[in-house]
């Protein structure tokens, strides 16, 4: 199978990580909420080794940065609902611990990753 470069990269591969676990902490989450705040927060996490992945495949140091950003945007949006399914009681702070902490060092690398790039302009 063939492997490409944002494989190698330490971010993409947190941030899969943080995708399973935002995965099984959702779980707990009443049913009424699967397909509502449930289904946004999916929807996020998995947005973030997504673009990490599509902005490796561009050409534009522009274009990497833009999906950079994009990556660092969604997880600020799963910060935001990770806080929101607390205040609804949905899960606990100590649930959410481990994601949380998860969540800095992610947007501390991309942050790097983007730095990074900026400096080949």
């Amino acid at each position: 199978m063939k492997t490409y470069s944002f494989e190698n990269l330490d971010v993409w591969k947190l941030s899969r990580e943080l995708v399973l676990d935002v995965y099984r902490i959702q779980q707990s989450f009443p049913s009424i909420e699967r397909f509502g705040l449930g289904d946004q927060l999916r929807r996020a996490v998995v947005s973030v080794p997504s673009n990490i992945a599509e902005g490796s495949s561009r050409h534009s140091v522009k274009e990497q940065i833009h999906f950079i950003d994009v990556s660092i945007g969604s997880l600020m949006e799963v910060y935001c609902q990770i806080l929101l399914a607390v205040d609804l009681k949905y899960i606990t702070t100590a649930q959410v611990e481990n994601v949380s902490m998860k969540i800095e060092r992610v947007e501390k690398m991309l942050k790097g990753l983007r730095y990074k790039k900026l400096s080949c302009l």
